[in-house]
């Protein structure tokens, strides 16, 4: 079933599920593939998206997570690696859970607290509003393929709200976002819809 008409605007794509993502654990520099059921995920995304104005721009993350995503959905020959989106750099939590976490840390909050030796998120908001204004500068149909929590600072940062509006914005993995505008006003079109 494809998506139809989607409003004109951004693309913005979570990468299909890793081992690491369905479990949980904070994955950033750790760069895992996606796992066969990510595949499928993907497979039916980019069914989904046919007959929608493809991209003509793709801005992506370097992590193969991402890029294995972003060549499912046949993005390959409008590429163009960004490190502005790589994940929140989790210091010393990578590839821990929250609630492992919180058994020596209790009430840790990665959006109020980053993790030791890390970002915090100031320093991605500054990331982000760096595509964000790469994204307002391009015409015609874009798109971005990244990562959970730096999307949903994306989100965000493009309704000009403060970044830590970003942990009210879920987002799945394989999941399809539009970034877009009401008249002059910065919106979210669609947030977080998955295909299955």
């Amino acid at each position: 079933m494809g998506l139809g008409t989607l409003p004109a605007g951004v693309l913005v794509i979570r990468h299909a599920p890793t081992a690491w993502s369905r479990s949980g654990q904070h994955t950033s520099t750790t760069d895992l593939d996606i796992d066969e059921g990510g595949r499928q995920l993907a497979g039916c995304l980019r069914d989904a998206l046919d007959g929608v104005d493809p991209p003509r721009l793709v801005l992506c993350s370097p992590r193969l997570r991402a890029r294995a995503t972003a060549h499912i959905l046949g993005f390959d020959d409008r590429l163009e690696i960004t490190d502005d989106l790589v994940e929140w750099d989790y210091g010393s939590y990578e590839g821990r859970t929250t609630d492992d976490i919180r058994k020596e840390r209790p009430g840790w909050s990665l959006w109020e607290d980053g993790g030791p030796g890390g970002e915090k998120i100031d320093q991605v908001a500054i990331r982000v509003d760096r595509v964000a204004a790469r994204l307002r500068q391009e015409t015609g149909r874009v798109a971005v393929v990244a990562h959970g929590h730096v999307l949903r600072v994306l989100g965000a940062r493009w309704a000009e709200l403060d970044p830590h509006t970003g942990k009210h914005l879920a987002l799945d993995a394989c999941s399809l976002s539009v970034l877009g505008y009401e008249r002059e006003i910065p919106v979210l079109h669609l947030w977080n819809h998955v295909v299955n």
